[in-house]
């Protein structure tokens, strides 16, 4: 085991191809994180992700069982080309399942959602977000609680809240400022998708 952990990855590859499957256990735990974290961004979905990240992998046991590895030197490389291939071709594949053709109409009348009526998961979902974003707003220091509270859920101007609030329309700007890059860096940290 010692032995193998230390071998490159091109050897394990060799290794694999002949036959020892502990070979490959290595190569997946030593790319596995790189892999996944990679999908992950790209699609935002965790199931999806899983997905195309065990489709990566098949592929890649299909391809050296097969002999058919060539690309000496850069496995990563390699394996992370697959996943976004397979990334590619999901959307692809997504993109021409909801193609609806009305060429003929001079207005879209299929593909306008302002003319459908919206379904309950759309109103579950809207909530949901509604209900994240009212929970980060919480957790933002009270200065730019207010401004932001004051602009979004009041209407006023920044210079109406620089007036109320007794500050510089700058000091709003910048408290509107801090307060969404706070929020944005507490969704990414706990993982909430704020659109639909």
């Amino acid at each position: 085991m010692e032995e193998l952990l230390s071998m490159t990855d091109e050897q394990l590859v060799s290794g694999y191809s002949n036959g020892n499957n502990l070979a490959f256990d290595i190569l997946l735990d030593r790319h596995k994180q790189a892999v996944y974290t990679y999908i992950y961004f790209t699609v935002h979905n965790r199931e999806l992700a899983e997905d195309i990240f065990q489709e990566t992998f098949i592929k890649a046991i299909v391809t050296i069982k097969q002999g058919r590895y060539t690309e000496t030197g850069k496995f990563r490389a390699w394996i992370s080309r697959i996943a976004h291939n397979l990334i590619i071709d999901h959307f692809r594949q997504k993109k021409n399942e909801n193609t609806v053709s009305n060429d003929e109409a001079t207005v879209d009348l299929l593909n306008n959602p302002l003319l459908c009526d919206g379904t309950i998961e759309d109103e579950i979902v809207r909530l949901q977000i509604t209900s994240d974003i009212r929970k980060l707003i919480s957790f933002l220091p009270d200065s730019q609680r207010e401004v932001l509270e004051m602009r979004y859920y009041q209407d006023l101007s920044f210079k109406e809240i620089a007036e109320q609030t007794g500050v510089s329309i700058n000091t709003a700007l910048g408290r509107m400022r801090y307060a969404i890059l706070n929020m944005r860096r507490m969704a990414e940290e706990y993982d909430i998708v704020l659109t639909m």
